[in-house]
């Protein structure tokens, strides 16, 4: 014999069936807020279930008038029309019940089609809100290497999705330098590192991807993701399909490109220490190794072309960002692409340097936030930046080797320059990615909203 259920058993489970009922009501206003798409396809579903029930409706009629003398037939309509309410009664009753139907078996349609690809802790909404602001973010073309390039582009990504790395690809030290001689492929090093930055999964594919090995003389200093995208390079054919590859792999938000495909070796002029003789430094992992005094870089072959993707997301950014990074071995090698170069002056988007926030020893000593300015232009030409954006936090301690990039009184001067505080807290001599992201958000919306001064 089967026992009755407990009263307050019966009483929590309508209770919380009632308030799962409520949540759902609840949450239906904010399904209809503009730009996340989903009014539109509401009404064009109301208006195909609209269509069928008008059919069904011609057919009860039809089945009403053409079987009039059945007695049971007549009661049965008369009940399920329920002709003993008011008309205008029953057209809201039947009309609210309907779109209360409809709306919950589409949101529960959503959830069962999407749960596999929700993230613990957050729901279809936040999911969909989320996609469509960073959607319509910026355009927004990201230029340099290193590990300053990552920190920007993990502010970044969080703001808008339409993002481009543009990475070096001059770099000749360490994993990347052996497997570019042993292969004879692109460094794939700092590019790891952007697809690592842009990848939504912080856990552990990005760890895995960051991985580096140790004890075996073989493997030794290599890392994971340098393997894999040399292993991609290897199964595609080309380089720029396996970092393609390697974004999906790490559901990247964005693009990450080399600026050119040719094999460049970056090339520096240095003064010696005490000396006013000049000396040719060859390959990038060189240059700060070098006692002395950059001059000059450039690279070789000096007619390498751009990636012809790199030329087209230039053209059409909002917002062209170079730096942070080290000025001669990251930012210039992009820059002293000729293609690249000229892409730049002939797009119409707001183009922004970020300085260092301190000096880098053996390329940049003593150096002040115009003395990286003066550096840069006196390779790729004058005005071409629209905003020099400094640090002017100088509280906290920093490596000895390196001293704060400070914005100078000739700095100051120029127009261009916007100080602000950039340093990331727990370590001051870099950037703070969310702030940094948050300050070229601001300049950007400040340039092109209605009181700004210029039109993208």
């Amino acid at each position: 014999m089967t026992h009755p259920l407990n009263p307050a058993i019966i009483f929590f489970m309508q209770s919380n069936f009632l308030m799962r009922i409520w949540q759902t009501l609840r949450d239906i206003p904010r399904w209809f807020r503009p730009g996340l798409g989903i009014r539109r396809w509401f009404f064009f579903v109301m208006f195909g279930v609209t269509l069928l029930g008008l059919g069904f409706a011609v057919i009860l009629i039809d089945l009403y008038r053409t079987d009039s003398s059945n007695p049971v037939l007549l009661i049965l309509l008369s009940y399920a029309s329920l002709r003993f309410i008011p008309r205008v009664w029953r057209a809201l009753l039947f009309g609210g019940l309907g779109i209360g139907i409809i709306i919950y078996g589409i949101l529960q349609l959503n959830r069962s089609l999407l749960k596999p690809f929700i993230r613990p802790g957050s729901d279809v909404f936040d999911q969909l809100a989320e996609f469509r602001r960073r959607e319509r973010g910026p355009r927004i073309v990201a230029i340099g290497g290193g590990h300053g390039l990552s920190t920007l582009l993990r502010g970044l990504k969080t703001h808008t999705g339409n993002l481009t790395a543009v990475v070096t690809v001059a770099d000749d030290g360490g994993s990347s330098g052996r497997l570019r001689e042993s292969f004879g492929i692109l460094p794939p090093g700092d590019i790891r590192n952007c697809l690592a930055a842009l990848s939504n999964d912080e856990a552990m594919l990005t760890q895995l991807f960051q991985y580096r090995f140790s004890g075996s003389p073989d493997l030794d200093g290599h890392s994971f993701g340098n393997l894999f995208i040399t292993a991609l390079a290897d199964i595609t054919g080309s380089f720029e399909a396996a970092v393609v590859e390697s974004g999906r792999v790490l559901s990247v938000n964005g693009r990450v490109l080399p600026s050119t495909l040719h094999d460049v070796k970056l090339v520096a002029s240095m003064e010696l220490p005490h000396s006013n003789n000049e000396v040719r430094v060859e390959g990038e992992s060189k240059i700060p190794e070098m006692a002395g005094r950059v001059r000059r870089v450039w690279l070789e072959p000096d007619n390498a072309s751009a990636f012809p993707p790199v030329i087209k997301a230039i053209l059409n950014a909002d917002v062209i960002v170079v730096g942070p990074g080290s000025l001669y071995t990251s930012l210039l090698p992009n820059l002293l692409v000729h293609d690249l170069l000229s892409a730049m002056h002939a797009s119409r988007a707001i183009k922004i340097y970020v300085c260092n926030i301190a000096t880098q020893s053996g390329e940049t000593d003593a150096f002040t936030c115009y003395d990286h300015v003066r550096a840069l232009e006196g390779h790729v030409g004058e005005d071409l930046f629209d905003v020099i954006l400094c640090n002017d936090n100088y509280e906290g301690v920093i490596d000895k080797a390196s001293t704060w990039v400070r914005a100078d009184e000739k700095t100051l001067s120029d127009s261009r320059s916007y100080c602000t505080d950039l340093v990331d807290d727990g370590h001051p001599w870099r950037h703070d990615s969310q702030k940094l992201a948050q300050v070229i958000l601001d300049i950007f919306f400040e340039r092109t909203g209605p009181l700004g001064d210029r039109t993208i």
